[in-house]
């Protein structure tokens, strides 16, 4: 049976999804969308949305730490020892998922509040595989073959970038790097008066910031210490998806947690958000191409996720907010991984429309 303290954690989860699930929807914001509209269409709008975001959690998560409330060497995204191999490998084929299905994770649990039936199956495929990845039948060649081709960190440190720092030149300079960074990638959406003229946007940009270092916050301070080590966690949608659709199905005393508790605060959000804008409505898929093209994204996002550690937001946000050094790769492997999926979407066109006037003649 799960402490008290676990199930306010899921509470606390649950009301953080609800609100950057509902910030979201109603900007109609997605890490995906931001990638496609600046590797093709030249615009940088969404993607210094989602700097925005970065930089309020770098700020407000070092902030934390640089009061004693949060331990960086308690979290997942920064081990002793960085799996590249792992995380490279699993960003890319997030990132090619991503692309076929549309949306991220996050942005999948953002369509499923709204009526997206494709969303229901796109969640329920990437969660079986994210689990099976986790726990289940891929688990032994994860750990045995793609993160046993890790980098040591020397001395046994952290990798976060403080760390390194403080091991190359004697200081850390924690404070100072959260700062710079976290003022450049705030600047970088604020100090552009184009951005103002986008204020639901920024909004949610800013809530999705807010909401990362909330959930550092809450995980930490909510925590029953006769329950255990505290294991901070904050904002991610691959793992969380995988022991939600787990806890539901098998064992409901793991729904008291905070990441099942976001899954299904995003949902409630996006509803939320849909219904206050007179925009609920069911949706389908179009054709079996379609169907199969999600079906391979989502699984695609499932088994790459766990292998990245994290999605865009978990990686993006989350690992990016603890300046952890699997940062760049994953998130550089995600849009590497996304410019694929899309070549590959684009290259797809042409053939679909001699198919049909095939049909036609």
């Amino acid at each position: 049976m799960q402490s008290w303290s676990a199930w306010i954690i899921a509470f606390a989860g649950f009301a953080i999804g609800l609100i950057a699930g509902f910030a979201v929807r109603q900007a109609k914001l997605c890490s995906f969308g931001a990638i496609e509209d600046l590797l093709i269409g030249g615009d940088s709008r969404r993607m210094r949305v989602f700097a925005l975001a970065l930089g309020i959690a770098l700020l407000g998560t070092q902030a934390l730490i640089a009061f004693g409330v949060l331990a960086p060497d308690q979290t997942s995204y920064t081990p002793s020892a960085l799996p590249l191999l792992s995380t490279v490998t699993g960003s890319i084929l997030f990132g090619i998922g991503m692309a076929l299905v549309g949306t991220c994770g996050f942005g999948s649990l953002v369509r499923l509040g709204t009526g997206d039936l494709r969303s229901l199956v796109v969640v329920l495929v990437l969660g079986a595989l994210a689990y099976a990845t986790l726990r289940g039948i891929f688990a032994a060649p994860r750990i045995t073959v793609l993160e046993a081709v890790a980098v040591p960190m020397p001395d046994g440190l952290r990798s976060d970038l403080p760390s390194l720092i403080k091991y190359l030149i004697g200081s850390e300079w924690r404070g100072a790097l959260a700062l710079t960074l976290g003022a450049a990638l705030c600047f970088s959406a604020l100090g552009s008066s184009r951005m103002w003229r986008t204020p639901r946007l920024l909004t949610a940009g800013a809530v999705l910031g807010v909401m990362v270092t909330l959930g550092w916050l809450a995980t930490t301070l909510l925590h029953d210490d006769f329950a255990g080590p505290a294991r901070p966690q904050s904002l991610t949608f691959v793992s969380t998806v995988g022991k939600a659709l787990f806890a539901s199905l098998i064992s409901t005393a793991n729904l008291a947690d905070f990441g099942v508790g976001s899954v299904f605060g995003v949902i409630a959000g996006a509803f939320l958000s849909a219904w206050w804008s007179d925009d609920l409505r069911w949706e389908a898929f179009d054709d079996d191409r379609e169907m199969r093209r999600h079906l391979t994204g989502a699984a695609l996002m499932g088994v790459g996720g766990i292998l990245a550690g994290g999605c865009t937001i978990g990686q993006g946000l989350t690992a990016g907010s603890l300046l952890s050094l699997s940062w760049p790769f994953a998130v550089g492997g995600m849009i590497l991984g996304a410019r694929i999926g899309i070549a590959f979407l684009m290259g797809d066109i042409p053939l679909r429309a001699r198919r049909g006037k095939q049909r036609l003649t």
